[in-house]
C-alpha cells in the first residue's frame, strides 16, 4: 500500500504544476465533440475519487461481497459542469479528495485488504480495488492529460 500512497501523493503534488504549465486552450479544448477536455478529465478523476472513497469505506463494514455500484461517468462530468468551472477549484478538489483517499488507505487494517467486492460477474479484493483506482488515475493522466491533445 505504501507504493500506492506514494504514487497518489506524487500526483497530488505534480498534477497542479502540469496543469498550470498548460495554456487555457490546451486545458479546455475538446478534441472531438464527444471527448472530454483535459479540464473535464480532471473532473472525472475527482468523481472517481468520490465514488471510490465511498467504496473503500463501505467495503470494510458491509456484508461481503460488497456490491460495487457503477455510476454514469458522462452524466457526472456533464452535471457538474467541469468545463466551465475555474481550473484552480477542480485542482483543489482533486488534491483534497485524494488526500482523503490516502487517509482511508493508511487506516485500513491489513486483514480487511482481502475483503471481497462484487464487480459485475467477478469478485475482487479491496486491495485489488485500491490498485485499480491508481491504475485508472494514471491511465487518464499519462494517456490523456500529459500528452499534447487528449484523444
Amino acid at each position: 500500500m505504501e507504493d500506492i500512497i506514494n504514487a497518489i501523493n506524487h500526483w497530488i503534488q505534480a498534477l497542479p504544476k502540469k496543469y498550470n504549465s498548460m495554456s487555457d486552450t490546451e486545458i479546455s479544448n475538446r478534441p472531438l465533440p464527444n471527448k472530454w477536455s483535459k479540464k473535464e478529465i480532471l473532473g472525472h478523476l475527482c468523481d472517481s475519487a468520490i465514488n471510490n472513497i465511498d467504496r473503500f469505506v463501505k467495503i470494510q463494514y458491509t456484508e461481503q461481497p460488497y456490491v460495487i455500484q457503477s455510476y454514469n461517468q458522462e452524466q457526472w462530468v456533464a452535471v457538474q459542469n467541469y468545463q466551465e468551472r475555474p481550473l484552480d477549484e477542480i485542482l483543489t478538489l482533486f488534491q483534497i479528495l485524494n488526500k482523503q483517499v490516502i487517509n482511508i488507505i493508511m487506516n485500513i487494517p491489513a486483514e480487511k485488504l482481502t475483503y471481497l467486492c462484487d464487480i459485475g460477474n467477478t469478485q475482487k479484493t479491496l486491495q485489488w480495488l485500491i490498485h485499480d483506482y491508481l491504475n485508472h488515475m494514471e491511465h487518464h493522466i499519462n494517456k490523456q492529460i500529459l500528452i499534447k491533445g487528449n484523444d
